[in-house]
C-alpha cells in the first residue's frame, strides 16, 4: 500500500487531513468486505469461492485494525516526506533517576551484537543472560537501546515478521533508585502498566516501578516530585520507560519494523530522560537503510557479481540453517549449499580462531594440517585416488582438473554436458553451457569444446522410460570424436545434475559415458562441488550413485563450509604428468587455516550425522512436497535426492510450458514469508532446494506450508 500512497500523493498531494483519515477508511473497507462475504457465505453456504475469499477478508481486516490509525497516518507522513504535527516533549527540568551512576553500561542487543554468539539469541532468557554478565563485570546499572531491532526477539521457523523494534529503554540496576518526575503533568496507575505521566498529549509510561505513597490516581505531580523506587525483577531492579502520544497512552513495548518511522514518531526516545547527557546511547534512526547501502554496493561492486532478490534484506547474522537481517528478520535458508553444516557452527569458529592465532601461512612450508586433510579426503575416495590438490574454489577445482587431464593426455579436446555450470574460470566457464548463467554459452564455446546432449529425463528430447537412449547418444559424440581424429582429453560431468534442478542422470548413464571415455584414451572428471559431502544422503558422492569410479574428482563449497577452500583428488601418475606444464601452487590453498576448516567440517560431518539427517529429512521433505505435487497442477515434477532437491513449475503438464515468471513471483512471496529460495535451470522454472544439512523436520515442514501457503493465496 505504501507505494500506492507515495505514487498517488505525487500525481495529487495528500492534506494532512486526509493522511489522518486515510487509515481509518481503509479499516471501514475490510469491515465492509468482511460483512459482505459474511453475509454472501450465509446466503450460499455451498459456495466455496465465497467462504476462501471471506477468511482472506477477515485477516485483512485484522491486520488492519491491529495498527492504531495514529501510526498509520505518522507512517504515511514519512512516506511522503511530510513533518509530524507533533510539538516538541515538555521540557525536562529534572531527571529520571538523578541517582543513576554516569558509567552506566549501555548493552548492544543488535544482530550484530557480539554478547550473542554460538545461537544464545534463541534463549528465552537471552536478554537477561546478557544483563545478569554486564552485571556482574562490576556494573551498577545497564540500559537497553530505543530504537534497536534486538535480535534476542528475533523467531525463527516463523512465516510471521517477529516484533524486534524497541519502543522504549529499559534499565537494570543492583539497588532500587528512586524516579522522579522529569516534568510535571497528571499521574495515572495501572494495574498492569505502572504508572504514567501526561502532559502535553505526551505520556511517559514507567513500568516496574513501587509508586511512592503520595502519588494519587489522577492527581498531578510536580517537576522533580518523587513518584516511587524502581521494583525489584529477580535478581536485580528493573525500570521499563517509554514514551508515547498514543490516545490511550499504551503502546506495545516492541514491534515489527515494518512500520518503524510511524511507530517511532509516535513513541519518541525516552533515553535524554535517564541520561540528560550530549553522548546519551541511542540508537540512530535515521540509521542508512537497506536502499542506500544497496546503491553504494551497485557503486563500488561490479553489478555483474548479482545479489539474491530485486530488493534484498540486508544479512547479517547466519546460525544453523536460518539467515537474520539487520531489522530482525529470521529467514529459514533453504538454497545455501555452501554452508554445509550450517550457518556459525561453534567448532569451526573456535578452530579457525584458535589456528589463526597460531600460524597462517601458504602451503609451501611444511605443517601437519594440510596433511591431515590430504590423507582424509583420499581416504573417502576409491583407491587409487590417494593425491590431493588444494586450491580456493570449485571454479579453481574444474580448471585445474582441465589442466590434469590436458597434461597427462597430450590431448585438448573436451567432452561435456549440456545445461551444466562449472566455473568462472577460462577453462571452466569453456565447458559450462547452461545458459541461465551465459545466455550466449552455447554459441560461444571453443571449437575444442564438445558438448552432449542434456539427460534430462523431465523435459529433455528423450523422457521417461526413454531417457536410457542418452547414454548412447553421448558415447556416439565421442566416438564421432576419435573418427575425426579428435580424441577428447577428459569427459566432464555433475554426477547429480545440479543447475538442471537437482536430478538424477539416468540409470548407466555415466557407465557407458566413463566406458567410451577410456577407451578413447580419455579421463573421466566428477564435478562434485555441488553435490558432493553427502547431500545426496544415500551417498556420500555423487558418482556413487551412478555405481562408477571418475579418474579426477573437484570439490568445493561444502568441503569449506563458506571459507574459500576446494580440491582436486586424483591418481598419482596424473598429477604427476602436471609437470609438464611447471609447478603448481596456491597462495591460500591448503593454507594452515584452510586445512583446519576441511578437517573441521569432516569431524563434524561424522560427529552429528549430518548425511544421515539429509537422508531422513530430504525423504520427508520430498514425501511432502509430492503431496505438494498432487494438490497444486503448477508443480510439474520433484526431481532429486537427499537435500539435493528442485521443484520445476511449468504451465501445462503436456507441452511443460515452464513457469519462469511465477517461479520469480513465488521465490519474492516466500522470502515475505520468511523462507528464501531462488530458481534456477536454464529455464529458471526450478525451486533450488539445497540447505544446509542440519536442517529439521520442523523447519521442512515450515517450508513446505510456506509454499502451500503461496500455491493456494497466490502470489
Amino acid at each position: 500500500m505504501l507505494p500506492a500512497v507515495r505514487a498517488f500523493h505525487a500525481v495529487r498531494p495528500l492534506g494532512g487531513d486526509e493522511l489522518d483519515v486515510l487509515w481509518p477508511l481503509v479499516v471501514l473497507r475490510g469491515c465492509v468486505l468482511v460483512v459482505c462475504g459474511q453475509h454472501a457465505a450465509l446466503q450460499d453456504p455451498g459456495n466455496g469461492y465465497a467462504t476462501a475469499a471471506l477468511d482472506r477478508e477477515w485477516a485483512m481486516f485484522e491486520a488492519g485494525a491491529s495498527v492504531p490509525a495514529e501510526v498509520m497516518a505518522a507512517h504515511f507522513r514519512q512516506v511522503i516526506g511530510e513533518p509530524a504535527p507533533h510539538s516538541d516533549p515538555p521540557t525536562s527540568s529534572h531527571p529520571l533517576l538523578p541517582e543513576l551512576p554516569s558509567e552506566a553500561t549501555v548493552l548492544d542487543l543488535s544482530v550484530t551484537s557480539d554478547a550473542l554468539h554460538g545461537g544464545s539469541w534463541l534463549d528465552p532468557d537471552a536478554e537477561s543472560a546478557v544483563v545478569a554478565r554486564a552485571l556482574a563485570s562490576g556494573g551498577t546499572s545497564v540500559l537497553t537501546r530505543y530504537g534497536e531491532c534486538r535480535l534476542t526477539r528475533t523467531r525463527v521457523d516463523n512465516t510471521e515478521q517477529s516484533a524486534t523494534l524497541a519502543l522504549g529503554v529499559e534499565v537494570h540496576l543492583t539497588s532500587p533508585l528512586a524516579v522522579h518526575a522529569p516534568w510535571a503533568g497528571t499521574v495515572t496507575r495501572h494495574a498492569e502498566h505502572g504508572v504514567t505521566l501526561t502532559a502535553e498529549g505526551l505520556h511517559l509510561v514507567l513500568d516496574g516501578i513501587n509508586p511512592a505513597v503520595a502519588v494519587i490516581d489522577g492527581g498531578e505531580a510536580v517537576s522533580g516530585q518523587q513518584l516511587g523506587s524502581v521494583a525489584a525483577q529477580g535478581s536485580w531492579y528493573r525500570l521499563d520507560v517509554q514514551l508515547s502520544r498514543l490516545g490511550t497512552g499504551i503502546a506495545p513495548r516492541f514491534t515489527s519494523p515494518g512500520l518503524d518511522a510511524g511507530w517511532l514518531t509516535m513513541c519518541p526516545d525516552p533515553t535524554g530522560l535517564i541520561l540528560p547527557r550530549a553522548d546519551r546511547p541511542v540508537v540512530d534512526t535515521s540509521r542508512e537503510p537497506e536502499s542506500v547501502l544497496l546503491e553504494r554496493r551497485v557503486r563500488s561492486f561490479a553489478t555483474v557479481q548479482e545479489h539474491y532478490f530485486e530488493t534484498p534484506p540486508q544479512i547479517e547474522r547466519g546460525w544453523q540453517h536460518h539467515l537474520v537481517d539487520t531489522r530482525g528478520r529470521g529467514y529459514l535458508d533453504m538454497l545455501n549449499n555452501v554452508t554445509v553444516l550450517g550457518h556459525g557452527h561453534p567448532r569451526l569458529v573456535e578452530a579457525v580462531h584458535r589456528q589463526w592465532q597460531r600460524l597462517n601461512t601458504n602451503s609451501r612450508f611444511h605443517y601437519a594440517s594440510v596433511v591431515e586433510l590430504s590423507e582424509r579426503l583420499s581416504a573417502l575416495l576409491p583407491d587409487g585416488l590417494d593425491t590431493v590438490f588444494l586450491v580456493n574454489s570449485g571454479s579453481e577445482a574444474v580448471d585445474l582438473a582441465l589442466r590434469l587431464a590436458w597434461a597427462a593426455t597430450g590431448r585438448r579436446d573436451v567432452v561435456a554436458v549440456e545445461e551444466a555450470y562449472h566455473g568462472w574460470t577460462y577453462a571452466g566457464d569453456a565447458i559450462s553451457t547452461s545458459t541461465a548463467d551465459n545466455p550466449n554459452a552455447l554459441a560461444t564455446r571453443p571449437a575444442w569444446v564438445h558438448t552432449v546432449p542434456t539427460p534430462n529425463s523431465y523435459r529433455g528430447p528423450r523422457r521417461g522410460p526413454e531417457a536410457h537412449r542418452y547414454g548412447p547418444e553421448a558415447t556416439a559424440v565421442i566416438a564421432d570424436l576419435v573418427r575425426s581424429g579428435r580424441p577428447p582429453a577428459a569427459f566432464v560431468c555433475e554426477p547429480y545434475y545440479g543447475n538442471a534442478g537437482g536430478m538424477a542422470l539416468p540409470d548407466g548413464y555415466l557407465e557407458q559415458v566413463y566406458a567410451a571415455t577410456r577407451e578413447s584414451g580419455g579421463l573421466c572428471i566428477a564435478d562434485e562441488v555441488q553435490v558432493g559431502y553427502g547431500r545426496l544422503g544415500s551417498h556420500f558422492w555423487g558418482f556413487e550413485q551412478q555405481g562408477v569410479e571418475p579418474d579426477i574428482v573437484a570439490v568445493a563449497k561444502a568441503m569449506g563450509n563458506g571459507h574459500p577452500l576446494g580440491a582436486v583428488i586424483t591418481r598419482r601418475e596424473i598429477a604427476d604428468a602436471y609437470r609438464s606444464q611447471g609447478y603448481f601452487f596456491s597462495s591460500a590453498g591448503g593454507s594452515p587455516v584452510s586445512s583446519v576448516v576441511g578437517l573441521t567440517v569432516l569431524d563434524v560431518l561424522r560427529d552429528e550425522g549430518l548425511q544421515d539427517n539429509a537422508r531422513t529429512v530430504g525423504a520427508h521433505l520430498r514425501t511432502r512436497l509430492l503431496q505438494l505435487a498432487d494438490k497444486h497442477p503448477l508443480i510439474g515434477a520433484v526431481h532429486g535426492s537427499g537435500l539435493y532437491l528442485g521443484v520445476e513449475f511449468v504451465r501445462d503438464h503436456e507441452t511443460r510450458e515452464p513457469a519462469t515468471e511465477e517461479t520469480a513471483a513465488i521465490c519474492e512471496r516466500l522470502r515475505e514469508l520468511g523462507v528464501l529460495m531462488q530458481p534456477t535451470s536454464d529455464r529458471m522454472c526450478v525451486l533450488k532446494i539445497k540447505p544446509p544439512l542440519c536442517l529439521t523436520t520442523t523447519s521442512a515442514d515450515v517450508f513446505v506450508d510456506a509454499l502451500d501457503d503461496v500455491l493456494t493465496h497466490g502470489w
